[in-house]
This record gives C-alpha cells, sequence and structure tokens, in this order.
C-alpha cells in the first residue's frame, strides 16, 4: 500500500462535498442551497409573446431624427423642418456651405438611404438595414425580458426566441394570479423614457389642436399620466430617450411619495445640461410610454446627468418601472399570443414516475453488480453512489434547474458511471485469468480501460456540450445533468475506485478466494 493515497483523499473529499450539499437539497431543509424546479416539475406559467418589430424600425426613425439634431445644434449648423414622415426623416440645410459638413455628420449614421433635392433631405432607412432592425429588435426584448424578470427574482425564468418574431417565457413557481399579472405587466411594459420640450409658443392651444394639425407644428399630443383630460403639446423628436439611461432606483420626495431617480451616460449628461441650459423658464416633459409624468419649469441648468420621475406610483409600481429601466426600454411592444398555466400536479407525477425510473434502476444495477462482481461490485456501487450525491451537490451550488429531461439524464447517467466500473473490472479479471499478480492485474486493467472510458466520455460529453449550445431549456437541463454526470463519473470510477483498490490491496492479496472479490476463479 502507498504511504499517501492520494487518490482516495480525493474520493473522500468528493464523498464529503456530496454529502454536505446533496441532503439538505434532497431533504429540503431551510439550510443549504436548493435545487430549483423547471416548469415541468414545479408548475408555472407558459407565455407565447409576439413582437411588433414594425415599431421599432419606427423608433429607430425617431433615434436618427434626434441624432441629426443633436449633431446640428453640437455644429452650429442650421437646419430647418427637421420632422418624421411616416418612415422618413426630412429637413432643409439653410446654408448650402454646410452641405459638405452635414454630408460628413451623416456618414456617422449606418444604413441610411439619403437622397438630396437641393439644399432638402430625405433620409430612409435601407431594406437591408429594416431587415435587420426587426431582427435585432427580437433578440434585444429577449435580453431584456430575462434582464427583467432576473432583476424581479423568479428563480430560472426560460426566455427564448421562436421564429422570426415570437418569444417563448416559461416562469416555474408562478401559481396564483397576482404573481402572473406582476410578472405580465414587467414583461410586457415598454419603459420607454423620453424627455420631451414642450411647445411654449402654442402650448395654450393644445384642447382646439387635433393630432393633424399639430403635427403641422412638427409636434405630437399627449395625455397626463394622473388625469387624461389633461393634455400636453411636445415636441415629435425628442430630446433623450431611454437608450442614454444607465441607472434607475427607487426614491421618496419631500412628501413620501414614491418616485424614480434615474442616470444618464455621459452622452445623455451633456445633451441634458446643454438643453437645460439653454431653456431657462420653459418646460420639459418627462414622457414614460407615452403619457406625461411630470412638466417641471427648468429653472437652471442641470448637470450630472440626473433626473427623477414622479407621478404617483405605489412603491410595487416604481419598483417595477425602476426594473425596467434598468434593463433597458423594448424595442417594440409585445402581445400575449397563447397562455398556459402548468399546474404542480402534473410536476408531482413527472417527479413520481422519474423517481420511480431511477430508483427502479439504481437498484437492479446495484444487485447485478453485487451478484456478477462480488465486492468489487460493492466498490462500484459506492462509487455510483457518490456520483450521484455528486450531480445532485453541483446542481444545488450553482442554483442549476431541474428539469424532466434532467432527471431522465440522471438515469442515463446511472447507467454511464456504472459502465466504466464494468470495463475496468473485466479488464482486471482477464488479466487475473491469465495469471498475472494481483496488484500487476489492479494497475494494468485501469490502465488498459482508461483509453476506452475516456473516448466513451469525452465523445458524449461533446455532444451534450453542443445540446446545451443550440438546445432550448428542457434539452439544456438534460445536457447540464449529463456533463455533470459525465465528470463525477469519471472521478469516481477512475480515481475514487482505484484508491478503495489501492487501500485494500493488503487485504486483497492476503485473501487467497479471488473470487469473491472479483467474481472470478
Amino acid at each position: 500500500m502507498k504511504i499517501f493515497n492520494y487518490r482516495l483523499v480525493i474520493f473522500a473529499l468528493s464523498i464529503i462535498f456530496g454529502v454536505v450539499f446533496a441532503i439538505p437539497s434532497l431533504l429540503q431543509t431551510d439550510s443549504g442551497k436548493k435545487i430549483s424546479l423547471g416548469l415541468d416539475l414545479q408548475g408555472g406559467l407558459h407565455m407565447l409573446l409576439g413582437v411588433n418589430t414594425q415599431e421599432a424600425v419606427t423608433s429607430k426613425i425617431k433615434t436618427i431624427a434626434t441624432s441629426i439634431k443633436y449633431y446640428a445644434e453640437d455644429e452650429d449648423l442650421l437646419i430647418d423642418g427637421l420632422s418624421i414622415d411616416e418612415l422618413s426623416v426630412v429637413f432643409s440645410v439653410l446654408d448650402a456651405d454646410e452641405i459638405p459638413k452635414m454630408d460628413e455628420i451623416l456618414k456617422l449614421i449606418k444604413g441610411l438611404d439619403i437622397t438630396k433635392d437641393g439644399l432638402n433631405y430625405t433620409l430612409n432607412l435601407t431594406d437591408e438595414d429594416i431587415e435587420k432592425t426587426k431582427d435585432l429588435s427580437v433578440s434585444q426584448a429577449v435580453e431584456t425580458i430575462r434582464n427583467r424578470l432576473d432583476q424581479f427574482g423568479l428563480a430560472e425564468p426560460t426566455v427564448v426566441r421562436q421564429g422570426a418574431t415570437d418569444i417563448v417565457v416559461q416562469l416555474p413557481g408562478i401559481k396564483t394570479q397576482a404573481e402572473e399579472k406582476a410578472a405580465r405587466e414587467l414583461i410586457s411594459k415598454p419603459a420607454n423614457l423620453e424627455l420631451m420640450a414642450i411647445d411654449e409658443d402654442i402650448a395654450d392651444q393644445v384642447y382646439s389642436l387635433t393630432s393633424s394639425q399639430a403635427a403641422e407644428y412638427g409636434d405630437i399630443i399627449l395625455e397626463d399620466t394622473k388625469d387624461s383630460n389633461t393634455k400636453y403639446l411636445v415636441k415629435e423628436i425628442p430630446i433623450l430617450n431611454g437608450s442614454q439611461v444607465i441607472d434607475a432606483q427607487v426614491s421618496f420626495d419631500q412628501s413620501n411619495q414614491a418616485i424614480i431617480n434615474f442616470t444618464l451616460n455621459s452622452t445623455g449628461a451633456k445633451i441634458f445640461g446643454d438643453f437645460t441650459a439653454e431653456n431657462i423658464g420653459k418646460r420639459l416633459a418627462v414622457v414614460l410610454d407615452g403619457k406625461v409624468y411630470s412638466a417641471p419649469n427648468i429653472r437652471e441648468r442641470i448637470g450630472g446627468g440626473s433626473g427623477q420621475i414622479s407621478g404617483g406610483f405605489t412603491l410595487s409600481e416604481a419598483g417595477n418601472v425602476a426594473i425596467a429601466l434598468r434593463s433597458g426600454a423594448l424595442p417594440a411592444t409585445v402581445k400575449l399570443l397563447e397562455k398556459r398555466s402548468v399546474g404542480p400536479s402534473l410536476g408531482a407525477d413527472s417527479i413520481k414516475a422519474s423517481t420511480i425510473a431511477l430508483v427502479s434502476g439504481f437498484i437492479i444495477v446495484f444487485i447485478f453488480m453485487i451478484v456478477y462482481y462480488r465486492r468489487a461490485g460493492i466498490i462500484a456501487n459506492i462509487a455510483l453512489v457518490t456520483n450521484i450525491f455528486i450531480i445532485i451537490s453541483v446542481m444545488a451550488m450553482f442554483g442549476a434547474t431541474l428539469t424532466l429531461p434532467g432527471m431522465a439524464g440522471i438515469v442515463l447517467t446511472v447507467g454511464m458511471a456504472v459502465d466504466a466500473n464494468v470495463i475496468i473490472s473485466e479488464r482486471i479479471r482477464e488479466l487475473l485469468k491469465q495469471g498475472m499478480s494481483i496488484p500487476k492485474a489492479i494497475e494494468d486493467g485501469y490502465s488498459n480501460a482508461m483509453r476506452a472510458i475516456l473516448d466513451a466520455n469525452v465523445t458524449t460529453l461533446l455532444v451534450a456540450v453542443i445540446l446545451y449550445a443550440y438546445g432550448t431549456g428542457p434539452i439544456k437541463g438534460f445536457a447540464v445533468t449529463i456533463s455533470i454526470g459525465i465528470l463525477a463519473s469519471m472521478l469516481t470510477a477512475i480515481l475514487g475506485t482505484h484508491g478503495i483498490y489501492e487501500a485494500l490491496l493488503g487485504k486483497i492479496q492476503k485473501d487467497k478466494d479471488i473470487k469473491k472479490w472479483f467474481g472470478v476463479k
């Protein structure tokens, strides 16, 4: 026996690790980390959402108009009639000598189809950029919804794209109507923040103008969020939008009402500071999702790139809006196309059936190994039990989600874990039959079996990685379980059992009956 059996030490540490993390998870005790159950096991909410990609194109046109306004003011270029005509941005340059400078500015904006008629410009998105914008809007919506749900505190939500414009959202653990309503509102809230200038010249005519008449002045009419009878006439092209927001937090005003403090990035801070400096005494509308939340007077230049939104929020509403602002505005509105509630009874039946399969398979393998390989089978079973504990422990430690395919992966891992021990035991038995000494047979048995074990496990691991990279939620769960199981089985089968044999080598050599150790005469 070796003076220091490092294999046995590593195996003992893996057993301790498995017990410490797996037991609390299996018993669902208050202490220790737990394995999150997927939608198919604990029930929850399944939704299919559709993204209005055309809105993303419209939003980009508005952003382009805002950029041109900013660049023109920053470069002291005189332009007139800047407005949005359907999906086009139109404006005129007042001085022909400034056309070259304007052309240089427009080169900074990618994806434009520019038409010039003298001093008049018409800007459209290219067909390629329109398709790219639509595709990107769905990808951004997926990321935004996922970020919102993560900040909301929902465990392991599944948000994946389906087709060209649809998104599948699965929320495990959502059981009550109140939870469902809160989640749906958070997901669907556009959270499109805009700071817009109020048209002070004709603001008093807002109640007598129609939308088409307001458009002739380059304005739009917006309602107050608290009183739909109160209306504001604001410039159609915003000063800033939510893309410049880098943080948003809930706070309280002097009346102890919930408000939202937001912070702008460096570009937004500069634009905001310059605008407020040039418009002291005028009003600024804080617009969220097309409604005016406040319209304060600008008393002085506002530096630092920060501001606040107040509008009679409840604490819960303010929290949800702040989450939505931090995670980013949706590039386009999303519509609920399909909703299904998965009851926990289905999950209970699935857990019961999977548990029966796992226990039955484990018992059959356990008995077979003892009957066929005798004490070597007992050693293999110790490794098998440790392997299952390690899988549960790793999943609990990293907060992985266990799905029905994941449970199938554990059942499959039982067979794969014992397969390595079968290969090793068979190699040892073959060498013992050839008359080789026990120490030599054990060492050569592991050496000869190593290549076959590595080939099988590494190949399966590569397939699992591909499944995880390209699969959806349930398939990812299966891939994660299989990957952990493969790595754990290589640890327990190759290092663990080898360490046990090294520790028991003296006793095996003294025992004349090799059959009861390896099932061979």
